[in-house]
């Protein structure tokens, strides 16, 4: 049959990215204990496309993300994914990203009643002919914050809300990437209190009691996953967004920053 993709265009316009978006398929991620968890991922998967061809293949997308969709995916799997993508597409450039929930145990801080919190999680990677694959993990992660001025100017009680930190970070090539969980625990220490999804009442008076205890504005929490994420040995760079949706106001407060280490 004839190939239309492959025909030459004219107008001498190469398309930095092109292929598919909203595809849904289900890969093992790796945890913390050995084993692996199932999610079901949103995929992005796009490719350069050089001024002289028409089109793009879209059938290969899927033929090469489908063999992965039973087996474990990390870095070196998606680095051996986009190689494929390089070379099967004719490409310089090859971009992918899986969007996911993951589940992370979690032990209520008094009655010890276990249950499950999910995450926001992505894996992206980027490729370029003859250069190592860039992989950032992204994590999102909800918390607690209690406002230090609510709590300085009133006789009694303080303002307090649930709050997102949006994580972002990279690793120098030799360096293993942080694993989901870590990276979950250590940003949800910098908010006022960590967030349960089980809680009995002995455990509500806990955690109340504890953001009460650790007021942060969101700059305070901005400031105090900055400092964690620049200890991390290897990291290569990083970004955070903190958004606190506040209890008393229509709006919400943000804070920002990325920065490279290495």
């Amino acid at each position: 049959m004839r190939d239309v993709q492959n025909q030459v265009d004219a107008r001498g316009i190469a398309i930095q990215h092109v292929g598919i978006r909203d595809a849904h398929l289900p890969f093992l991620i790796k945890t913390k204990d050995g084993g692996f968890q199932s999610v079901l991922a949103r995929i992005q998967f796009t490719v350069e496309l050089p001024e002289k061809y028409k089109g793009t293949h879209m059938s290969r997308f899927l033929e090469i993300l489908t063999p992965w969709s039973q087996k474990p995916l990390a870095e070196p799997e998606m680095d051996t994914m986009l190689e494929d993508a390089l070379r099967r597409l004719d490409a310089q450039a090859a971009d992918v990203e899986l969007a996911f929930k993951y589940f992370v145990e979690k032990k209520a801080p008094v009655s010890g009643r276990m249950s499950l919190l999910d995450y926001d999680c992505r894996f992206v990677g980027r490729k370029q002919a003859g250069e190592p694959l860039v992989f950032t993990l992204g994590v999102d992660v909800p918390f607690t914050s209690l406002c230090p001025c609510s709590k300085e100017i009133s006789d009694y009680g303080a303002h307090n809300q649930r709050s997102i930190c949006r994580v972002r970070v990279r690793f120098a090539p030799g360096h293993d990437c942080i694993l989901i969980e870590d990276l979950a625990s250590l940003v949800e220490a910098q908010g006022s209190s960590p967030i349960y999804p089980l809680l009995k009442r002995a455990d509500e008076k806990y955690v109340t009691e504890a953001a009460y205890d650790n007021p942060k504005f969101v700059e305070d929490i901005l400031r105090d996953n900055v400092l964690a994420l620049r200890k991390l040995d290897g990291i290569a760079w990083f970004s955070v967004e903190c958004e606190n949706f506040e209890s008393i106001h229509n709006h919400n407060a943000y804070a920002s920053h990325e920065e490279n280490v290495q």
